[in-house]
């Protein structure tokens, strides 16, 4: 332990006045068995700070085989290590100038101990959730209804908001919006994704009766529904179809339902293209308006991030191409695009790449970076930087 005396006399040497410098002098010295490996330090936002602060918590998510990732109640950030070349020291006990009082007139020494240090820290940035493995997961037992009479249901690979919680890497506000986007929906404490033909058999169901008792898409009463098409499926399930496809309400003391158009339009587009490999595109909307209820209309921008339109084609065409199928990952994302097609006009790639923009980030930018543009018969379009396998 340094005395007073000795704190002095190496002021002299280092030709420092004492006057200059705070009155508490802290000396410092290792504890036992001090090392590197006992600590990490991590750099928070006040965003961070105050969650912590407030008693909540942060967990790092991520299966063996991934990066793992920091996860907020709202928020995904990417943990990456920064390296620093000055030593970071852990001393508890340690006051700052703007903690000390500095009341006494005279020097005096504090003695504080190290518990440990490292030259490295754990930076976060916010980025997008990982969450296309929730949908895989879910696929691998979808639910495709009520079991037959002397059947049972399928038990395996079912998954609570805590199994997904422990595979995917967002935070549970990320997950819980994701599976309502999906169309999931828990039965008895799982969560569960129906089938894509049983939802477009119970939406069938929907659409028939509305245009078979001539209501009002805007004005869908759930009751009726529920005696009318329960002896045909679930009621449960019925609701759940009725609040995936429309918006729920209540007037005059009934609950009804606003069908919304462009997702009813969507879903009934997708069912007629999940079959084919391209559509004549003149006959695909003629086949896809006939489908839908009366008084609703169906449109190409209703299909933005499901459907690629070939205007190149003679006849044009329409194919399915869904954003939620292509990778995750930026540089993976532009390079299947470009081998799907060697050269996008802005609007036809927007809708496949605007969910990889991150924040105060645009899908210009993006293209900029990833692409090389060019003029094509007055049009704008644009084509990979590099050379892309086929």
């Amino acid at each position: 332990m340094r005395t007073l005396e000795e704190v002095q006399a190496t002021l002299q040497i280092a030709k420092l006045k004492e006057e200059d410098l705070q009155k508490t002098v802290h000396c410092l010295s290792f504890g036992e068995n001090v090392s590197s490996a006992d600590y990490c330090l991590m750099e928070l936002d006040d965003t961070l700070c105050k969650h912590i602060e407030a008693g909540q918590s942060l967990v790092i998510r991520g299966d063996k085989d991934e990066r793992a990732v920091l996860c907020s109640g709202d928020r995904t950030y990417e943990l990456k290590i920064a390296d620093t070349s000055n030593l970071l020291l852990f001393v508890p006990g340690c006051k700052t100038p703007e903690e000390l009082t500095n009341s006494q007139e005279s020097a005096h020494v504090a003695h504080a101990q190290i518990w440990g240090f490292c030259n490295s820290y754990w930076e976060l940035r916010k980025e997008r959730p990982k969450l296309k493995k929730l949908k895989k997961l879910l696929l691998e037992n979808p639910y495709e209804g009520p079991p037959l009479i002397g059947e049972e249901e399928n038990n395996e690979n079912k998954y609570t908001m805590q199994h997904l919680l422990e595979r995917i890497q967002a935070s549970e506000e990320e997950i819980t919006t994701h599976l309502e986007t999906i169309h999931a929906c828990q039965i008895d404490g799982y969560w569960r994704i129906l089938d894509f033909d049983y939802e477009m058999k119970l939406l069938g169901h929907v659409t028939q009766l509305v245009d078979s008792e001539s209501w009002s898409f805007n004005k869908v009463p759930l009751e009726t529904c529920l005696e009318e098409l329960s002896p045909l499926e679930p009621e449960e399930m019925i609701e759940h179809c009725l609040n995936c496809y429309g918006k729920r309400y209540t007037e005059n003391g009934k609950v009804l339902y606003a069908l919304h158009e462009d997702k009813v339009c969507r879903g009934l587009a997708l069912l007629l293209l999940q079959n084919a490999v391209k559509f004549n595109l003149r006959e695909f909307q003629e086949v896809w308006q006939q489908s839908v209820p009366e008084g609703m209309s169906t449109r190409l921008d209703q299909l933005k991030s499901v459907a690629l339109v070939d205007r190149t084609s003679r006849p044009e065409t329409i194919c399915l191409l869904r954003v939620e199928d292509l990778p995750e990952d930026t540089l993976e994302r532009f390079n299947h695009l470009f081998t799907l097609r060697e050269k996008w006009t802005e609007e036809d790639i927007t809708p496949y790449i605007q969910d990889l923009c991150g924040e105060k980030q645009t899908t210009g930018a993006l293209l900029t970076k990833y692409c090389r543009s060019s003029m094509q018969n007055g049009i704008k379009v644009f084509n990979s930087r590099r050379p892309v396998a086929t």
